[in-house]
């Protein structure tokens, strides 16, 4: 039997061949990770949301909101400044002088029950004219003589007994003038009722103003003639004073007086101050009431009459 032989030229090495265990434990591997990240996945699709824990500090709370907007390149507008209130920029002074007072505690009580300070003028001689006076400055109101004077046509036009006369001699205007004033308590200052003839007459007012100078009152000419000497007298004595600018109530119409309080307000922006004067009018009390409370709430600042003489 013949042997075999073999060359002692080996063959190329070929290259190994591919198990089929191999294959088996890449599909095994692959399918363990597709698992394992499956349930990673599915264990934050089911996790509950995060709530605020109730004493959390504040930073949370604001992160959890802050997470909840959308987010936007675009700036946020910025929110518009609130608008000021007209009367921040409105300025004015006015003194509103309540003429004729004396004859009804119940006027008094709706004049004062505006809150607002009103000064008022009582004329010496009429039923309540002291008690008026006493009452409106124990509630800080500030109270002047109204000063009776005689009116162009006296004596057709009446005039209380007590008043000022241009027929009376200087002694005697002297000492009306005197007990006019000792019948209104607490007054601080006076003007005339009235008096459209006699404040034309200068040598009659001197005696009246020289009184109201040395009992320390000042005076505020209430202007019943363009003709009156009264102010301009009492600024050569050395008595404090001014005079009216505005009459409120010349028309007994509650929509009339409102336009003129308005119309006083208007002055007393250009002007600074006004002084404006009117009547214990049941339409006069009503428009009051109204108007100056808007008024004061539209910048215009209401005083005593004091505050207006210099």
């Amino acid at each position: 039997m013949a042997k075999k032989t073999f060359s002692k030229k080996s063959s190329p090495k070929s290259a190994p061949s591919l198990k089929w265990w191999h294959v088996a434990l890449v599909v095994v591997c692959i399918g363990a990770l597709f698992l394992l990240l499956e349930g990673v996945k599915s264990k934050f699709r089911h996790e509950p949301p995060v709530t605020p824990v109730a004493g959390a500090p504040p930073e949370a709370k604001v992160q959890q909101e802050y997470l909840q907007k959308a987010y936007t390149s675009t700036p946020p507008p910025v929110p518009a400044k609130p608008r000021q209130a007209a009367h921040k920029n409105i300025s004015g002074t006015m003194a509103v002088i309540v003429d004729d007072m004396g004859s009804s505690m119940g006027e008094l009580k709706e004049l004062v029950s505006i809150n607002i300070p009103l000064t008022f003028a009582v004329i010496p001689g009429l039923a309540k004219s002291k008690a008026v006076a006493e009452a409106a400055h124990t509630a800080g109101r500030q109270v002047m003589v109204h000063l009776p004077m005689e009116p162009q046509g006296y004596p057709k036009q009446k005039l209380e007994a007590n008043g000022l006369l241009i027929s009376q001699s200087e002694d005697e205007i002297v000492s009306r003038t005197v007990d006019l004033i000792n019948g209104v308590p607490h007054a601080i200052g006076a003007n005339n009722h009235m008096g459209s003839r006699f404040t034309e007459h200068e040598e009659k007012m001197i005696p009246v103003l020289n009184v109201l100078r040395d009992k320390g009152l000042f005076f505020i000419d209430s202007r019943t003639s363009p003709k009156s000497k009264g102010l301009a007298v009492a600024e050569r004595l050395g008595v404090k004073s001014g005079t009216r600018n505005v009459f409120l109530d010349n028309e007994q119409d509650v929509a009339a007086i409102k336009r003129q309080l308005v119309a006083a307000a208007e002055m007393a922006k250009r002007k600074g101050g006004v002084i404006a004067i009117c009547h214990p009018h049941a339409a006069t009390i009503a428009a009051l009431k109204e108007a100056m409370p808007e008024l004061q709430a539209g910048g215009i600042t209401f005083v005593p009459a004091a505050e207006l003489v210099r």
